[in-house]
């Protein structure tokens, strides 16, 4: 059995489908499944069962013995949300409990962190160990991730194998309940759709021209074949990038956008709001050593072949 958190959501449904693709339906499928922007991601799941989140912590204490893998996405992660204590919640305490449950199991674990631990990049984007202190995020959901963190690394008794993730910019299939934390090209498609133009931010800083603030983004399906590789193989615990390693402009991914849709780029500018404008991140960029040290050496999909299939194939259609 493979319990899944997070199954309503984003990346933790892809994951969910492409597993049942591999006729792996032995899952416990985790989340609030009450919320009806969500039920497209995950009605059509085969799974062992669906367990609400609220319940989740009492089931696995008692259930643990027939649980063999836990891949924990389920999180808050909304970057606009200023109040820690609300991040806190799932992002910290329920995955200390997760984790503490995995270790006495004897349970590996797989755990979503972010790249939003990195901050302005003060520190570089490679993930090491060894940095994790020094880190200052933006906000709060950024202090939320980077503090269980460091929280775990500080655990002398472990699970058998664990990985902390550190999502870069993911874009894909089933992120269109996230509003506002969507995708660039999620709200590029619409913006074309509503009203045929697209409307990037302003750049606010000397060094970058308008729409040249640069993001490492990776396509879903990249993130489920990293995922996909630690479950299968033998690799060290740690925490690891995870991202393509070659930053592109948004102005690029509005771009490609309008070109899946066989229109010509109609981009304009406005300025970044007030409220983010101080905390605004220019450059990132993953360090990918680590992880194709452990032997991950698929190739990643291009900005150019990424956005194709996610326009054609799914916002589309």
């Amino acid at each position: 059995m493979i319990v899944i958190t997070g199954a309503a959501g984003f990346i933790a449904s892809f994951l969910a489908e492409q597993f049942n693709k591999d006729n792996e339906n032995d899952l416990i499928l985790v989340d609030d499944f009450t919320k009806e922007n969500k039920k497209v991601n995950h009605l059509d799941l085969n799974c062992h069962k669906k367990i609400d989140r609220s319940e989740f912590i009492e089931w696995f204490n008692s259930n643990g013995h027939i649980v063999d893998y836990v891949i924990h996405l389920g999180a808050r992660t909304d970057t606009t949300e200023m109040d820690y204590r609300i991040h806190e919640v799932l992002n910290v305490k329920y995955s200390q409990d997760i984790w503490n449950i995995c270790t006495s199991k004897n349970i590996p674990l797989i755990y979503a962190s972010s790249a939003a631990t990195y901050g302005m990049g003060e520190h570089g984007y490679k993930d090491d160990h060894d940095v994790v202190q020094k880190l200052t995020p933006l906000n709060p959901y950024g202090d939320s991730k980077n503090n269980f963190d460091q929280w775990v690394l500080n655990q002398k008794i472990t699970p058998p194998f664990w990985a902390g993730l550190k999502f870069f910019n993911v874009y894909g299939p089933n992120e269109g309940h996230k509003g506002r934390m969507a995708s660039v090209i999620f709200h590029t498609f619409n913006q074309i759709e509503k009203t045929g133009g697209m409307k990037l931010f302003r750049s606010h800083h000397k060094d970058y021209k308008d729409g040249e603030q640069l993001r490492d983004f990776i396509y879903v399906k990249d993130v489920v074949s990293i995922i996909e590789f630690m479950y299968k193989g033998s690799i060290t615990s740690g925490l690891y990038n995870v991202g393509t390693g070659e930053a592109r402009t948004f102005y690029d991914l509005a771009k490609l956008t309008f070109l899946a849709l066989n229109k010509e780029p109609n981009i304009s500018f406005i300025d970044t709001p007030e409220d983010i404008r101080n905390k605004y991140q220019y450059f990132t960029e993953a360090d990918m050593t680590k992880l194709k040290e452990q032997g991950y050496n698929s190739p990643f999909h291009t900005l150019e072949e990424g956005v194709e299939d996610y326009v054609k194939n799914y916002l589309s259609t």
